[in-house]
């Protein structure tokens, strides 16, 4: 999830300042049902861990974030990449068709998106898919959305196929909601992506791991004590955050030996989520394209809230706001395993440029004659790929099956002296490409 002032990690703060913090005086009251609810489970069970906070505060199923509001857009709390430009959309659609034509054009392609948004982006790959009707061929092409948010979802489904649409009988069905876009591309919408039928599949999450729930730790004189989320006890209509008086399951399995920084974040459901793409990818082939505000194993305490394109205390107004932190790709990385190729991270600056955007820009420049559109798409792609924008904050990484970037192997018995045996085809966006 972004914000239109683009989350840079302003949030300095050391773990001291925020074990002491507490929501400003001046801050407006949070909901009197999520608070209640947070501070019933505490002083019933005792601290909560902070990954279990942003699991409540966000996707908790009758007051979370994420379940009872639209966020997006400039009325909301963050604006994404694909609502700025339909370019980025566009270069991740040529993105996924490099992938599926690298594969060797399987019959059947699976697009599955991980937290959608208002569906901007799935719209934009699959009108590239309509307008190089010509490459696809006859492939079966589905769309696959995975969606905890039933007021999104609803989003999704009126600007991906209008009145096309309709949700299950029951809320236990697996799929609940299917639909069909005007082009006649079947939609179905899951909660979980293990839910999503198998079969190869180019996977995009864009801004979904920042979203997942997060442990953090911080190294004391006595060795390695999670965070946690307890009451403050002046205030009972407060929190605060407070270590752990001894290790944790999690500060004893999640933190890795070699660590060298003072303050960890850790999110294990994004490592999860990892490892279910990476033993789809290697089962029925694919690829995954991940997007977000990340680093490679470098930053330290990136956990922050957003409300209305501000900074938002993380503890104040919970189920209110936004709550997020940077994307660890070196975790990611470690968690996909052997059976895949990772590639990445590159900026989006970097990717963008790779996948050609200066020549689509160029492009919708000249059959543009109007003025302030002319003006939108200039701003837009400033802001994608500007170095002080989000072309150098966000960062894309992608998970492959091995056999993409393996060398061909030659046929026995051929004698091919002086011919070079063919290279496997660059990955797009990762690898600079001649457009000459």
């Amino acid at each position: 999830v972004t914000l239109l002032a683009f989350r840079c990690c302003t949030r300095t703060l050391q773990l001291s300042t925020r074990l002491s913090c507490s929501a400003p005086t001046g801050e407006e009251k949070p909901r009197p049902s999520m608070l209640r609810h947070l501070t019933s489970k505490i002083k019933a069970t005792g601290p909560i861990t902070v990954a279990e906070y942003m699991r409540e505060a966000l996707t908790n199923p009758v007051t979370g974030y994420y379940v009872r509001n639209d966020m997006l857009g400039p009325d909301g709390d963050f604006i994404t990449s694909p609502e700025i430009s339909q370019i980025f959309g566009e270069l991740l659609g040529v993105w996924t068709l490099s992938e599926w034509m690298a594969a060797g054009r399987p019959k059947r392609l699976q697009l599955v998106e991980l937290g959608p948004g208002k569906g901007s982006l799935a719209g934009d790959v699959l009108r590239v898919f309509s307008q190089l009707r010509s490459v696809v061929g006859g492939a079966s092409v589905s769309l696959h959305l995975v969606e905890v948010s039933p007021v999104l979802s609803r989003l999704q489904a009126q600007n991906l196929t209008g009145s096309r649409n309709r949700e299950a009988d029951g809320e236990d069905q697996l799929v609940y909601r299917r639909g069909e876009t005007a082009a006649g591309v079947p939609v179905s919408w899951y909660r979980r992506l293990e839910d999503v039928p198998s079969g190869f599949s180019i996977f995009l999450a864009h801004e979904f791991f920042d979203a997942l729930p997060i442990h953090t730790f911080q190294r004391t004189q006595r060795g390695w004590r999670e965070v946690m989320v307890d009451v403050d006890p002046e205030k009972t209509e407060r929190l605060r955050f407070v270590l752990a008086p001894s290790p944790t399951p999690a500060s004893t399995t999640l933190v890795q030996p070699d660590e060298r920084r003072g303050h960890v974040e850790v999110c294990a459901e994004g490592g999860v989520v990892v490892q279910q793409l990476a033993r789809r990818i290697v089962e029925d082939g694919g690829a995954a394209l991940i997007a977000d505000y990340g680093h490679d194993g470098t930053k330290t305490d990136t956990f922050r809230g957003f409300k209305g394109h501000r900074l938002h205390d993380v503890l104040s107004a919970p189920g209110s706001a936004d709550l997020t932190a940077d994307v660890d790709f070196s975790f990611l990385r470690r968690m996909a395993g052997g059976g895949v190729a990772c590639v990445g991270p590159v900026t989006q600056r970097t990717f963008l440029k790779n996948m050609g955007i200066d020549a689509r820009l160029q492009v919708l420049l000249r059959s543009c004659s109007d003025a302030s559109a002319r003006e939108q798409l200039l701003a837009g792609y400033d802001l994608l790929t500007g170095r002080s924008q989000m072309g150098e904050r966000f960062h894309f990484f992608g998970l492959l099956h091995r056999s993409r970037l393996a060398e061909p192997t030659r046929p026995g018995g051929l004698k091919l002296e002086g011919k070079r045996s063919a290279a496997p085809l660059p990955v797009a966006g990762f690898t600079e490409l001649s457009f000459s």
